[in-house]
């Protein structure tokens, strides 16, 4: 996918719906090729996928939405004097930008707001909705895979810094290594002086992990199982979806969750002319979601040039925001 893109769906040519569809075909291919066999999670997030994240998010055992956003109502006020005025917000996986509200409620006359994300219908539907909202801000979406560098367009109007925020635990879908590699990217993008208001989720009971990603009404079942119906639709594959089911794991060894999606009996499925045989049980790993201890994550990053400067938490110690300095 192109660093930035801001066109609309119906704008976007013909090439570059090959050149998407290609690099999705490719990593689809790579992923089922490994022994364990995994897929990116940024391909969860297509129209459909997006509208049931959100659907995830209203869940009794999600707990992150509702405890970030709780943090959020409690020390917004606190975090936008730690973004200071006149900034330029750069949100990263923007998805509905509902928790962005708060923050751009909160701070001092803030001048841009760019929305990165890659779900390109999600995206400019959130960006008129936020253009709306906030008329004296300029409303500036990219369309872009965010896990690469994003090039930023010039703002019409000059910013004092940039800040990048980057809510709802997303940086837990990274191995750590990854993450510090986001995460330093990001400080390139941001520059010194700026910061980075980041949402990660807190090391905590196994139960209440397990219960909020594979929920009783099987919404996380349904997010999940859509990947192979993605896959069928955009890259004509076979994918029998009744023959798969979903699986929440947590790794205790490298503590996070893991989303899985199993083979409930020996198959063989095609995927853009190539053909993978499953045995019963044999699981394609979808998801990771890393937990985090306040230093741990510290620690993260500031491999990566970001120091920490502050952070909230709610009361059980479910979830935290920090904000970090560009150093």
């Amino acid at each position: 996918m192109r660093e930035a893109d801001a066109c609309t769906l119906s704008e976007t040519t013909s090439s570059e719906i090959t050149e998407t569809s290609q690099q999705f075909l490719e990593d689809v291919i790579r992923g089922l090729s490994q022994s364990l066999r995994t897929l990116p999670c940024k391909y969860l997030y297509d129209h459909r996928g997006s509208h049931l994240f959100d659907a995830i998010c209203e869940l009794d055992e999600y707990y992150p939405t509702r405890t970030e956003l709780n943090i959020m109502r409690e020390s917004v006020d606190e975090m936008a004097e730690r973004i200071g005025p006149e900034a330029g917000i750069v949100e990263y996986g923007s998805g509905s930008s509902l928790k962005t509200e708060l923050l751009l409620e909160a701070l001092d006359s803030p001048v841009a707001y760019v929305p990165v994300d890659i779900s390109d219908q999600h995206l400019h539907a959130a960006a008129e909705r936020m253009s709306e909202l906030f008329p004296d801000v300029d409303i500036i979406p990219i369309h872009a895979d965010f896990t690469d560098r994003v090039k930023l367009p010039e703002f019409p109007r000059r910013s004092r810094r940039i800040s990048a925020y980057f809510p709802g635990s997303t940086i837990g879908n990274f191995t750590p290594e990854e993450a510090a590699g986001l995460l330093g990217r990001i400080a390139e993008t941001c520059h010194r002086g700026g910061g980075l208001l980041i949402g990660f989720d807190l090391q905590k009971d196994v139960r209440i992990l397990e219960a909020a990603y594979d929920d009783a009404e099987g919404v996380t079942a349904r997010f999940n199982l859509n990947l192979l119906e993605r896959i069928n639709r955009e890259l004509d594959a076979d994918f029998n979806l009744e023959q798969f089911r979903h699986r929440a794991i947590y790794n205790r060894e490298h503590n996070r969750v893991e989303m899985h999606l199993e083979s409930l009996k020996a198959q063989s499925v095609t995927v853009g002319g190539r053909e993978f045989a499953f045995e019963a049980g044999e699981t394609i790993c979808t998801e990771h979601s890393h937990k985090y201890t306040i230093d741990g994550f510290s620690a993260l990053a500031a491999s990566a040039g970001l120091q920490l400067a502050q952070y909230w938490t709610d009361p059980q110690q479910l979830f935290a925001v920090a904000y970090l300095d560009v150093v």
